[in-house]
């Protein structure tokens, strides 16, 4: 059973698929990437007031966590639709509507209606370990103009995976726990 792990929800119940075609993201990785949020100097984001994209958002565990410890609105995009139900399902339990949008869309049909105007403090991708367009999709954000200097780039993918992110990422830190591997950087 997965919980939140802080904030003001922590230790409420998170619905987790019962397929496995999503992939939740582990409690220890979630905590871990908190832990750096507030206490490294390098990848610090303050998350009071933020705002959140989460994209591949599954059944929204990272999101739900970022509005717990007082993200302003997260922004989940996700096109299976067992996992949309169970999003919109944690959503609603959590009586979180207010600081959620959900699109049920595929990612890289992402458009600026979508965002108009926003900047992220934090864009979050959990991709299915297979899919190997990343760099295509940190390109879309960067075109979409949804990030500043300081919009920090969170990505989960698979520990053996090696990805080349040469003139689209600057890669600050990767942290490895089992199969996953979560790499924090900024868009060039």
């Amino acid at each position: 059973m997965m919980r939140v792990i802080g904030g003001s929800l922590r230790g409420k119940k998170i619905i987790q698929p019962l397929d496995k075609s999503t992939r939740p993201l582990k409690d220890l990785v979630r905590e871990s990437i908190f832990n750096i949020l507030k206490h490294s100097k390098n990848e610090n984001v303050d998350l009071n007031n933020a705002k959140i994209l989460d994209l591949f958002s599954g059944t929204g565990s990272f999101g739900i966590e970022c509005i717990s410890r007082g993200a302003k609105k997260v922004f989940f995009f996700e096109n299976y639709k067992r996992s949309v139900e169970i999003l919109n399902k944690n959503i609603e339990v959590l009586n979180l509507k207010k600081n959620s949008k959900i699109f049920n869309k595929d990612i890289y049909c992402i458009n600026n209606n979508d965002l108009k105007g926003i900047e992220f403090e934090i864009i979050f991708l959990d991709p299915p370990f297979k899919d190997k367009n990343i760099n295509l999709l940190i390109e879309k954000i960067r075109e979409l103009k949804i990030v500043n200097k300081k919009t920090l780039i969170i990505l989960h993918r698979n520990s053996k995976f090696k990805e080349n992110f040469e003139n689209i990422l600057i890669v600050n830190r990767e942290q490895v726990y089992g199969s996953s591997k979560i790499i924090f950087g900024k868009i060039i």
